[in-house]
């Protein structure tokens, strides 16, 4: 039911909002993020946000999200030493977290999100949190190669590898 009523307030304020850079911002606000959690996150690691923003039509707040979102379902499958490890791969790795919108739409994932994503549905609270961000869950199968590719890069093949394993 909460999902519904944050995804009801994010189309009221697409609809509430004119077509400009606001409307991520009001996507951002409706789904619990403020615009600033957004930015910051979006600075903090700048080349993964440009490659999945670009890849999924995004702008940078809501590919700072996504990949929160997804991050934060790859922190709660894997043990805390592995993540540990992820963690050090990306740079702003507790920013985009934070960017990523919660299952009750309070901010950050250190709560209801990371214990949502642990359940049976990680992939499943992902997608709800794309749609929270004002973009079609379909987009997480389109994510999901974009960040093990800069996870790959920056920390091996072997973190790849197991980032991808948990986001399957």
């Amino acid at each position: 039911m909460m999902r519904q009523v944050h995804f009801a307030i994010a189309c009221a304020a697409l609809l509430a909002v004119p077509a400009t850079g606001r409307v991520a911002s009001a996507v951002s606000a409706a789904a619990g993020i403020t615009t600033e959690e957004a930015r910051e996150a979006a600075k903090a690691s700048p080349e993964l946000v440009g490659a999945l923003s670009k890849e999924i039509s995004a702008s940078p707040e809501q590919a700072a999200g996504a990949a929160g979102a997804l991050f934060g379902v790859a922190k709660s499958r894997l043990k805390a030493d592995q993540f540990s490890q992820l963690a050090k791969a990306v740079p702003g790795m507790a920013a985009l977290l934070k960017a990523a919108p919660s299952a009750g739409g309070a901010t950050g994932t250190s709560g209801a999100l990371a214990q949502l994503a642990g359940s049976a549905g990680g992939l499943a609270s992902a997608m709800s949190a794309f749609s929270s961000l004002g973009l079609k869950p379909e987009l997480v199968a389109k994510a999901v190669p974009i960040l093990t590719s800069f996870v790959t890069k920056s920390g091996g093949a072997d973190l790849g590898n197991m980032l991808a394993s948990v986001l399957k």
